[in-house]
């Protein structure tokens, strides 16, 4: 299924697939030659088995826990707020933990450009923990980058940014960029329109597209990015 048109998609507007072993994908969005982001959940017992894109994924676990094994490696423990990046073309299986299972964020990344090399060989997937990262701030807004340059990703980066009550001003980037809502209410204004953001909605951010996100509840508003060309989430045309 095709999500509907517009640069916001929901998790509930997209239909839920089921793989034989259990997992339940919705491809939220699907930019052609750049990026696929999908939402995975594999409830206790399920696994979801799978094979990296040919430029490599970025994974996040948004909750729950259960256990990674790729390569012929030992199982790799998961838990909310770590990030994987599975490099390309690796055979990998994802397993849900009993009385939990996992939900997962997996964007697969575009391939190799003039602008943006392919991703460096490495032997089997990294896992980081958003805690370990350090936090940057951008105005009144911080983050914190998971994977990108000098961090294990030569092609994109991946970061959880927090966002205050209010509106920033309108600003543009020089990458292209898919946004999932993690926590949070509020409005992505871009195009001379406005679209209502919750948790669980997905936007995409063409390059130099015109645009600002609105915290309008009252805490602060999580969101996970991953942009291709990788940069820094400060960065601004």
């Amino acid at each position: 299924m095709t999500p509907p048109p517009g640069p916001v998609v929901r998790a509930a507007d997209v239909r839920a697939d089921r793989t034989a072993a259990g997992a339940v994908v919705r491809t939220m969005l699907d930019t052609g030659q750049r990026f696929i982001r999908r939402l995975v959940e594999v409830p206790a017992g399920a696994r979801l088995d799978g094979t990296a894109g040919p430029a490599g994924e970025l994974w996040f676990v948004i909750d729950g826990s259960g256990q990674l094994d790729a390569a012929g490696q030992p199982g790799r423990p998961l838990r909310p707020d770590q990030g994987m990046l599975l490099p390309p073309g690796i055979k990998f299986s994802i397993n849900g933990s009993a009385g939990a299972g996992l939900r997962l964020d997996a964007v697969t990344l575009p391939g190799a450009s003039q602008d943006a090399p392919g991703q460096p060989g490495q032997a089997g997937p990294q896992l980081r923990d958003l805690r370990d990262c350090d936090v940057e701030t951008t105005g009144d807004r911080q983050f914190r980058v998971l994977f990108g340059p000098g961090l294990g990703c030569a092609v994109a980066t991946q970061f959880v940014g927090e966002i205050p009550p209010g509106r920033a001003p309108e600003h543009s980037h020089p990458y292209d960029e898919v946004v999932l809502v993690l926590a949070g209410d509020g409005v992505l204004h871009a195009g001379g329109a406005d679209y209502p953001l919750a948790a669980g909605s997905c936007a995409h951010l063409p390059p130099r597209l015109v645009h600002c996100l609105e915290n309008t509840g009252t805490a602060r508003m999580r969101v996970l990015g991953v942009f291709h060309p990788a940069n820094s989430p400060a960065a601004k045309t």
